[in-house]
């Protein structure tokens, strides 16, 4: 009789206690029945439950090799992203880092998946200034109006975890304030964990569909951008360790005025770096930007290892100066970190692809885990036709037959590029994402794939890889062999250079046409 009336207590002492809980947690969030993780959850496991039978039931039984199940796939495909977009509208924060994250990854993914969380990047929630003054006075020990003499409430930017707003100290410096959305942080967990359980969930529906990757670098890389003290860090060890590229800039950080979910930093005058109407209205050269764009990236990937990974154009400026144009990087939350052992691999791998080295790109995609599915990794890091890379890409712009070519391909063979992602080194993930994101900017100012890009890469994989064989050298005649044969390469890329740019010049259009009519002629 006492144990069944204590286990009666216990019983209703727990569902007390729970309810009581639950009720402080809801007054903490303003009484926000979504800021409860099982709401969040339901939320998305509801999403996820209707894209799996909605495939499992449309394609049951379908012949995958007619026009008419690839036309019915794609429906599938646009509807699910609609309804998994409005999900992450809905549950914000984490949730939106991950849509923003698939609508990078051109090439990767179905082109109905990327073209719909694209739109992310413009539609993060907003914050109501009352909430960011909240976290301002919690982590700052002041006030807004103690701290600044005048303090923009329209935000300069809304990215899913914080919104940047303009404000003047009381020494008339003007700054940017980077304030952390009030409950992304609380949430993270529950929002990582039931990614995490989703994504297993569907892998069990989907045997061939292995996105584990997308949930595994969540869980790795969001605690890292919700700390904008670490933010702070990476901001000063980028501007130390890329001092000699001078058109870089980034904004110095107000230490005294920072803590993990503020960061204060210089403000920055620029137009974003895909903007072509502001290049025009202010003289820049987009053939400019593009080129110092992709050796700033080269020299990051190639040389150094050390990776800023969230180029998007809200991330970085552009403004024009008496010395030339400056490459303006905002946003400082994400960087990977590269070995140099997959550096390396990862240099020669492309130098193989510039050069049509099919064995060469064999060898280092084996090295990179790639398997006997070289030519497809190949196609997925340059995102170039396998007939493109085969035939020297360096040498032939990228055309719209050949983009169309591409996302064909893209559709039809997801089971291989998913089983790809999964194997290959985590570290490359981010990479894929920072390429994607690079050639959506060269897209949008039409420089997409040309001479000057593959060349910048050319001397930044030419410089790492002897970087590394000096290394190793055990003599000075060695040593001397190696720096000889650098050279060499470099004056050769060099010399190529130049006859491009002589052939696109006035003297070499005309030499080239009438050399053309004379052969023509004979």
């Amino acid at each position: 009789m006492r144990y069944h009336l204590l286990k009666r207590v216990l019983k209703y002492s727990i569902l007390g206690s729970g309810v009581g809980g639950s009720t402080v947690y809801l007054w903490k969030n303003d009484w926000e029945l979504t800021s409860i993780g099982v709401v969040r959850f339901g939320r998305a496991a509801l999403v996820a439950l209707r894209i799996a039978v909605d495939y499992k039931f449309n394609l049951h039984n379908q012949d995958n090799s007619t026009p008419a199940y690839r036309e019915l796939l794609s429906q599938i495909h646009l509807r699910s992203a609609l309804r998994l977009r409005d999900m992450i509208c809905k549950n914000g924060g984490a949730f939106i880092k991950v849509g923003q994250h698939v609508g990078t990854l051109d090439y990767l993914l179905p082109e109905e998946y990327v073209s719909t969380m694209k739109v992310l990047h413009n539609q993060a929630p907003q914050s109501d200034l009352a909430d960011l003054e909240k976290v301002v006075e919690e982590d700052l020990g002041k006030k807004i109006e103690e701290l600044f003499v005048d303090f923009e409430s329209e935000p300069l930017g809304t990215a899913s975890l914080a919104q940047v707003h303009k404000a003047t100290l009381t020494d008339g410096q003007v700054v940017a304030v980077k304030i952390q959305h009030p409950k992304v942080k609380a949430r993270s967990y529950v929002d990582i964990k039931t990614m995490e359980l989703l994504v297993r969930g569907l892998a069990l529906m989907f045997p061939g569909f292995q996105y584990m990757w997308l949930a595994e670098e969540t869980k790795k890389n969001l605690p890292l951008e919700l700390d904008f003290l670490r933010e702070g860090t990476n901001c000063e060890a980028v501007a130390k360790q890329y001092k000699h590229c001078s058109f870089l800039k980034v904004p110095k950080i107000l230490w005294n005025l920072s803590s993990e979910r503020v960061l204060t930093m210089e403000y920055f005058e620029g137009g974003k770096v895909d903007d072509r109407e502001y290049m025009e209205s202010h003289n820049i050269s987009v053939n400019e930007v593009s080129r110092k764009l992709g050796k700033l990236y080269s020299e990051m990937i190639f040389v150094q290892g050390y990776v800023h990974c969230d180029p998007h154009p809200g991330n970085v400026l552009v403004k024009n100066t008496e010395s030339g144009v400056d490459i303006i990087l905002i946003d400082h939350g994400l960087y990977q970190s590269l070995t140099d052992d997959f550096r390396l691999h990862y240099c020669k791998m492309w130098m193989a692809m510039i050069n049509a080295d099919v064995e060469g790109i064999k060898e280092h995609a084996v090295a990179m885990n790639a398997g006997d599915l070289y030519g497809l990794f190949a196609c997925m890091l340059a995102a170039r036709s396998w007939n493109s890379i085969t035939s020297g890409m360096g040498n032939t712009k990228i055309t719209q037959e050949e983009t169309d070519e591409i996302k064909s391909y893209a559709a039809s063979l997801l089971v291989q590029i998913s089983n790809l992602l999964n194997r290959v080194p985590r570290q490359l993930l981010l990479i894929l994402k920072t390429n994607d994101v690079l050639r959506g900017i060269e897209t949008s100012l039409q420089t997409r794939a040309n001479a000057t890009s593959f060349l910048n890469m050319s001397r930044c994989c030419v410089r790492a890889v002897t970087a590394d064989r000096l290394q190793k050298c055990h003599s000075k005649v060695e040593i001397l062999r190696v720096k000889l044969h650098c050279q060499w390469q470099l004056c050769k890329i060099g010399l190529y250079e130049m006859f491009l740019w002589l052939q696109s010049s006035y003297i070499g259009r005309f030499i080239f046409s009438t050399r053309n009519s004379q052969v023509l002629g004979s």
